[in-house]
């Protein structure tokens, strides 16, 4: 019966079910989506109410029996999406089971119709299972789709846009852009896809902006929690741009008054409902009593879920986040509160980019509640005192005549405070850009996976078929002709790596073929000597033959090579036709690039080759390396010294090689633990294992983009906690970070995982994944034993999509 309906009757059932009266935007969405057959962009202000839109794609999808997808760029809002759909489900009569959960850690109902998706596992569907899944898929709503524009992950978004099967009707969500009607028309020529613009830039609730130049934070907190309900500014947001800041700035409102007596009660009894014994539950507790939550990566899951909960119960007053959840978590608040204006390390700081503050700005007023949300952003403290004592000493007339006031007016300026040279300040004109800067507009950004590659070599060994699928990316001239020199520079590495077979071959670098051993030994005994000399590229036969393709120097590369001007006469300083592969072939190589996606897979190949020579610890810290533990973790869990002393496979192969190729010189290496480590300058301090070994793999693949590793020692130190997460956490003074840990030790199990299948070198197959099934054992234990619900969720159901 379902099946016979028109679109017509859905969407009058769509509309006569909402509970509320749609408003214009909503309202023109809707209609829009339910007359045309190819989908639409919406483009709306944060806070528009687009889920109510994107509901009408998955209403329609259930009531005619076919697929649809709901994606969304982070697990966590992934998760809240979920719990909404399910219970629409409900409410239109459909069973909970009906709507799915996969995040790639997670899987609910992997089967249902109605699937909420990460946007990388819907990607990771076109690229590993057969089309014909496909074939029942009726709609794809991408929310967050302003998320194109990320550089390191924008392509997951742009790729799949191009896989879609073109029957698949595409509903793009975003927060305002700058270039819809160009992105669209890019669509329609470059993929045949005609989407229809709605587009928006009223909010329903409006949005007023207050510059705040005279009260400290905690002051301005205290003035938005007096008067009734309707006077109030809170419940508020109040955005920090680092984890540890959130804490500091919560534990300084102690004693401010942000909540009632009567409200404080009511919040106590709900706090006796959870156990705060642990971790940094003994820290949070008291906070949250005083009405304030701290909401950050930094948290275990199960502390942000209560604050999450009691912020949405209106319990709490203010909470402290970064802008992680300005991209979407639901916490709806009357107010946003900007402490700052600039973002990154102590004396680089910069303003925050407009798409950032645009967002946060967003998070402003609910719909529900609000007949208007409110942004505050404030000056440095010290603008405040400033401001404050100018105010002081200009009551004190410049011409009074009266001894007592002159006098007093001397010794008000002797404490004149100013402004700290080493400090950076932002203004009120910085705040009036920030908030009438034009959205950003939509652009490819960022390089063409690996993965992805090698998907498409799958598909066409022709390598004018992948010119073709790069040609069509949204990039200007000159950045097409840059993307087609690095698909160049990537096959070059995959040929190099025995991945493929290029016809033709790459040219060999000259006098590379003939060169003789003897000649090799002199020039690593000259490199020895003057390590800096190919510090970037080595001597090994893969750099040769890649150096000359890379084209993405950094402006430090360049300067050293004008520093280092070839000799006159010299026939490689000439510039040569550029080398163009007609035929990529795979070998069978080519498919284990395709088993790895938390890891760089040209890397984690790499490894394979040289794990088995590795120590158990070396295994441990190489591969650990590869999860990118965010830097404001990685200073309080470094290696320590006694294993910054060369291991198994530093003996054996690593320090000689390195050093032979120039890359590191000999005297940065530790045969033994020194007496004193302090008395090496930092700068020759040895690298550890893991740096070791990202040298010699951009050594011998200068080409390869986007690698980063992050040497920490947190797997191999909870071991030797016999995995006791708690005792590790306190005895390592981690508690403000223990949720980076914690999800650190889940995404190391799932590394494990994907190196499992994948014995190697040297190695024999039972004693690789008797340790690995140890290793996972233990740390999945550790976190079970501390948030059990989370690592279930995390980890339930495992399977690579």
């Amino acid at each position: 019966m379902d099946a016979a309906l028109t679109r017509d009757d859905l969407a009058s059932m769509y509309l006569d079910q909402l509970a509320f009266e749609p408003y214009p935007v909503q309202e023109e969405a809707l209609l829009t989506w339910f007359e045309s057959d190819e989908g639409m962009l919406v483009c709306a202000p944060t806070g528009t109410g687009k889920t109510l839109i994107a509901e009408a794609a998955l209403f329609e999808a259930l009531h005619t029996r076919q697929v649809a997808y709901y994606t969304t760029p982070l697990i966590a809002l992934t998760e809240q999406k979920f719990a909404e759909i399910q219970a629409a489900a409900v409410r239109w009569g459909f069973a909970p089971e009906d709507v799915g959960l996969i995040t790639g850690n997670r899987k609910v109902n992997p089967d249902a119709r109605v699937l909420v998706v990460v946007a990388e596992i819907l990607l990771n569907r076109l690229l590993d299972i057969d089309q014909e899944r496909f074939k029942e898929t009726f709609a794809v709503v991408m929310d967050e789709f302003h998320s194109f524009n990320d550089p390191e992950r924008g392509a997951v978004w742009e790729l799949t846009l191009g896989l879609l099967p073109k029957h698949v009707r595409l509903m793009l969500l975003s927060a305002t852009v700058g270039n819809a009607p160009e992105f669209l028309s890019w669509l329609r020529n470059e993929h045949g896809r005609k989407l229809r613009l709605v587009q928006s830039h009223d909010r329903k609730v409006p949005l007023t902006f207050r510059w705040i130049p005279d009260q400290m934070l905690d002051e301005q907190l205290e003035l938005m929690c007096e008067g009734d309900e309707d006077n109030r500014r809170v419940p508020a947001l109040v955005f920090c741009f680092n984890r540890a800041e959130c804490w500091t700035i919560a534990e300084q409102l102690k004693g401010k008054r942000l909540v009632s007596k009567e409200h404080q009660k009511k919040l106590a009894a709900r706090l006796d409902e959870y156990e705060w014994g642990r971790g940094a539950g003994t820290k949070l507790k008291p906070i949250l009593m005083r009405g304030v939550g701290v909401h950050h990566a930094g948290i275990l899951p199960r502390y942000r879920r209560i604050v999450e909960e009691l912020f949405q119960e209106k319990l709490l007053s203010v909470c402290m986040c970064t802008e992680t959840l300005a991209a979407g978590i639901n916490l709806p608040a009357r107010s946003v509160v900007l402490k700052s204006l600039l973002k990154g390390p102590p004396g680089k700081k910069k303003l925050i980019d407009a798409s950032s503050a645009h967002q946060m700005f967003g998070r402003a007023g609910r719909p529900q509640f609000d007949s208007s949300g409110y942004v505050f952003a404030l000056p440095d403290e010290d603008d405040v005192k400033i401001l404050r004592f100018k105010e002081r000493y200009d009551q004190i007339p410049e011409d009074t005549k009266d001894p007592q006031l002159i006098k007093a007016k001397k010794q008000l300026k002797k404490k004149m405070p100013t402004r700290n040279s080493k400090k950076q300040y932002w203004n009120e004109d910085q705040f009036e850009k920030l908030r009438n800067a034009p959205s950003a507009n939509l652009a490819s950004r960022g390089h063409l996976p690996w993965r992805m590659l090698a998907w498409l070599l799958r598909k066409f060994e022709d390598v004018s078929e992948l010119k073709a699928f790069i040609s069509r990316r949204m990039l200007a001239p000159k950045q097409r002709e840059q993307a087609e020199k690095q698909l160049y520079q990537m096959l070059k590495t995959l040929w190099a790596g025995g991945f493929v077979t290029l016809v033709p071959e790459p040219p060999p670098v000259e006098g590379e073929a003939n060169e003789k051993k003897a000649g090799e030994d002199d020039k690593a005994e000259s490199k020895e000597a003057e390590p800096e000399a190919n510090e970037e590229f080595g001597a090994g036969l893969l750099g040769s033959l890649l150096q000359e393709a890379l084209s993405t120097d950094t402006e430090d590369d360049k300067k050293k090579a004008q520093k280092k001007p070839a000799a006159k006469g010299n026939e490689a300083s000439r510039p040569e036709a550029e080398y163009k592969p007609e035929k990529a072939i795979p070998t069978d190589k080519l498919e284990l690039l395709l088993s790895f996606r938390g890891i760089n897979p040209v890397y984690a190949c790499f490894l394979l080759e040289h794990l088995g020579q590795a120590s158990e610890e070396e295994q441990l810290q190489i591969l650990e390396s590869t999860l990118e533990t965010p830097r404001s973790v990685a200073k309080d869990v470094r290696i320590p010294f006694e294993h910054l002393v060369s291991g198994q496979l530093a003996r054996e192969s690593l320090d000689s090689e390195l050093i032979a190729r120039g890359v590191l010189p000999s005297h940065r290496i530790w045969t033994e633990m020194p007496v004193d480590p302090f008395e090496f300058p930092f700068e020759d301090f040895p690298p550890p294992v893991a740096e070791k070994m990202r040298m010699l793999f951009q050594s011998d693949f200068p080409a390869v983009h986007s690698l980063s590793i992050m040497p920490v020692w947190i797997v191999a130190d909870l071991l030797k906690f016999n995995g006791d997460f708690d005792k590790y956490i306190s005895g390592r003074d981690l508690s403000k970070q223990e949720g980076v840990v914690f999800r650190h030790l889940l995404r190391f199990v799932l590394l494990i995982e994907e190196f499992l299948p994948h014995c190697p070198t040297g190695m024999e197959r039972e004693i690789w994944e008797e340790r690995l099934n140890r290793w996972s054992e233990v740390i999945s234990g550790a976190c079970r034993n501390v948030d059990p619900v989370s690592t279930n969720e995390y980890l339930a159901e495992h399977e690579p999509e």
